[in-house]
């Protein structure tokens, strides 16, 4: 489902192709970043950071997109995936209630250490961390009106400031597109999709149309598979307060139609909306998620099959900025029908509309907007299409594997299990849950690695989409949570910084090169269950686990390396640097124990054959199984370096100790204890040798 090019695009386009040189007297950036949104913001602060002069344009008024619009409960089930600008913001919106309030005030414990908060802090905390950074200039309330393309290389963009219609053009180096939309890549010809693909597309299971079970975990009649072009479900996130003192009273909106929530008494009655503690069965219509300051994150809970927002926003990816407008007013309208309808709609029970009555909209929120967000929640609109596209495969176990996919080009961990609102509203009696809902599938999604080229459209250059990325339907309904958003934009701006340090086109940097800045930064690359983050060992193996270290979700820094194992890694240490070396299958011949088949045999053999291991004098046994020494690791890895042609004056490894030392590869630079040259050598030792090693040889 590759989007036509809708028809407001397409005089943009043809000025575009007729126009390849930038207007005198325009601004110039060195990264132009269109979209406020926590992973435009992300993008813009790692950019300026990074020395860059940086352009941040925004829409709305207001910067932090989602965050600071009223979802309040950041969306993460696993902490230790996500780290770098995103936690620096979690640390933020902490303190700031630390240093508000006190330690040990109720709004910093149900702040949960920073991960819940006010819009109105998000939105803060977000201008406090643009602020700091001299280098970037925001450019609020400006929409996007052409971009410059020099055959497919973006060099400039055309904003027009929504209130005075005034023109401006940025000039930049590196663009990135932090929209949810993915307006920046479409205005300059990038391939996208929009809609569910097939499920034979990418062998997805729940692809396409699908009427999904949760409670029994089964797919239902009616399930197809079939793609098409439908959205999962836009809402708006309201925030809430049961304080009076901070409320302001919901009123029945422009053409409210009673007859659009009639349908909820029906849920009720057939037991899909049911009381849950003081919660009224009407009120579970709603998610009622308590932030500070007695206000609530509002989200629609789809298991009514009255929920009044699904096929709302069909139009709205590739509709024109009026369009979107009166799209994003229809589903404000609807939403603030829902509430009217739940506390005063006389088919309801009294003590039904009671409970939901005690909630106002919070006063001191989106004061300028009828202390309404501003944000309409797109949940997905394009998706770009990149030198990868994420799939369902790519966040459950992978074949032979007890972790998902390994991509040497990782940039981030995600984690957040499938999640998509419904498509499609209510098909027939017969049906008991709407077409298109998939409810967190917890037992299904596993952490997974998300590549770099998810960010890097196939046909455009000088462009970065680290939010609108290319997935599928599938793959995206995972990766579109905010704090996964902020580690893409984080890399997203790494890149564009060396991509100009370098001279090089975004798709041909070397990705060990953004690994390590970002592991600098303390983002993830690998999810493990065992190691913490201050363990010595830890930066190594996040980045060896993007190159197959490890099969599993355990490092297991100080367990000894086998001999098999040490053969395997330095296999995949050349593989890394582009050393593969062809090995004839079967047997290695030289070693009694191993036969053909047998575990490692063919990975022993390769660097026998490039000369790391020693090959025997005659018939013996070489023990795989059995732990590496730390001489004789000394050995292989000083052969390593000079098949790689590291070592400042090279010499032959006889004396491995001298090599290392005198290269700066000492083993007191990666060994945590000193201990016997017997002794086995540790994996968090091996790793860190291992990482050390590849780094001098420019990876």
């Amino acid at each position: 489902m590759t989007g036509p090019v809708p028809a407001f695009l397409a005089s943009a386009l043809a000025a575009m192709l007729a126009w390849s040189q930038p207007a005198p007297g325009a601004e110039r950036f060195d990264v132009v970043v269109y979209g406020g949104t926590p992973g435009g913001i992300a993008a813009a602060l790692t950019a300026a950071r990074a020395g860059r002069a940086v352009a941040l344009v925004e829409y709305h008024k207001h910067l932090g997109g989602m965050s600071a619009s009223g979802l309040g409960k950041s969306d993460i089930d696993t902490r230790e995936a996500i780290g770098g600008v995103f936690n620096e913001f979690v640390e933020r919106v902490y303190r700031h209630y630390v240093n508000t309030y006190g330690q040990g005030h109720e709004n910093v414990k149900v702040s949960q250490n920073g991960y819940t908060y006010e819009p109105s802090v998000a939105e803060r905390i977000f201008e406090e961390m643009v602020v700091a950074e001299s280098r970037i200039k925001v450019y609020r309330n400006h929409r996007l009106t052409e971009v410059v393309r020099s055959g497919s290389k973006v060099t400039a963009i055309g904003i027009s400031n929504r209130q005075t219609a005034s023109d401006v053009e940025l000039r930049g180096s590196v663009f990135i597109d932090g929209t949810y939309e993915g307006d920046l890549a479409a205005f300059a010809g990038a391939s996208y999709r929009v809609g569910r693909e097939a499920r034979a597309e990418f062998n997805e299971l729940h692809a396409g149309v699908v009427f999904l079970d949760h409670t029994a975990d089964t797919f239902l009649a009616g399930t197809t598979g079939a793609g098409d072009r439908a959205i999962q479900a836009y809402t708006y996130r309201p925030c809430l307060t049961d304080d009076p003192a901070n409320g302001v009273p919901i009123t029945a909106p422009p053409g409210y139609e009673r007859k659009l929530y009639l349908p909820y008494l029906e849920d009720i009655k057939a037991g899909r909306l049911t009381p849950r503690g003081e919660e009224s069965a009407m009120a579970r219509a709603v998610t009622f998620a308590l932030l500070p300051n007695r206000k609530f994150d509002i989200n629609m809970r789809p298991v009514a099959l009255a929920y009044p927002f699904v096929e709302l926003n069909f139009d709205y990816p590739e509709a024109d900025w009026d369009k979107r407008e009166q799209i994003a007013a229809h589903i404000r309208n609807v939403t603030l029908g829902l509430f009217y309808f739940m506390q005063n709609d006389p088919a309801l029970p009294e003590e039904q509309r009671a409970y939901v009555r005690r909630f106002y909209l919070a006063k001191d929120e989106f004061r300028d907007n009828g202390n309404f967000p501003w944000q309409l929640y797109v949940r997905e609109g394009r998706r770009v299409l990149g030198e990868y596209t994420l799939r369902e495969s790519d966040l459950t176990l992978a074949p032979g594997l007890d972790r998902t996919p390994i991509f040497f080009d990782s940039i981030s961990a995600g984690e957040y299990p499938i999640d998509a609102m419904p498509a499609h509203k209510r098909a027939d009696d017969r049906k008991i849950i709407l077409e298109g809902y998939i409810n967190r599938l917890v037992q299904f999604t596993r952490p997974y690695q998300i590549p770099m080229r998810i960010m890097v459209p196939k046909d455009v250059d000088a462009l970065l989409v680290p939010v609108a990325v290319s997935a599928t339907h599938v793959g995206f309904s995972s990766i579109r949570l905010e704090p996964t958003w902020m580690a893409l934009g984080q890399a997203a701006g790494i890149a564009a910084h060396l991509a100009i340090q370098r001279g090089e086109r975004i798709r041909d940097l070397r990705a060990e090169r953004i690994q390590r800045v970002l592991l600098g930064q303390d983002q993830v690359l690998t999810f493990f269950r065992d190691i913490d983050k201050k363990h010595p060992a830890y930066r190594a193996m996040q980045f060896l686990g993007a190159k197959g270290f490890f099969r599993d979700y355990y490092a297991r820094p100080a367990d000894p390396v086998t001999r098999g194992l040490a053969a395997n890694w330095l296999n995949l240490v050349l593989r890394t640097t582009g050393w593969d070396i062809a090995v004839r299958s079967g047997g290695t011949g030289w070693w009694l124990d191993l036969p053909a088949g047998s575990q490692y045999s063919e990975e022993i053999l390769a660097m026998s054959l490039a000369g790391i291991i020693p090959r025997p004098a005659g018939s013996s046994r070489f023990e795989a199984a059995l732990p590496l020494s730390r001489s004789e690791f000394k050995s292989w890895l000083c052969r390593a370096g000079q098949l790689l042609g590291v070592w400042r004056n090279p010499a032959e490894c006889a004396a491995p100790e001298a090599v290392l030392d005198a290269n700066g590869m000492a083993e007191s630079g990666w060994a945590e204890t000193s201990e016997a040259s017997s002794s086995p050598i540790r994996r968090g030792e091996f790793c860190r040798a291992a990482f050390a090693l590849l780094e001098r040889a420019g990876y």
